[in-house]
């Protein structure tokens, strides 16, 4: 199995390099692995979906 940097990875799916460390650190990439500071990442990874954002700012409307 060949493996990938981050920095490939980044240019392949095109993110930036901390948003790749950020989905490994999470485990959101299957068969990644940190060897010492280098994260090693499968090149047949499938880039995760990006998680929704939730939003707890509810406008409350003050009615006279």
């Amino acid at each position: 199995m060949n493996f990938l940097s981050v920095s490939e990875i980044a240019k392949l799916w095109n993110l930036s390099e901390r948003s790749v460390r950020n989905y490994c650190a999470e485990g959101r990439i299957p068969g990644a692995y940190l060897v010492g500071k280098t994260w090693m990442i499968p090149s047949d990874a499938v880039k995760p979906d990006r998680k929704a954002r939730v939003s707890n700012n509810k406008k409350h409307y003050l009615i006279f």
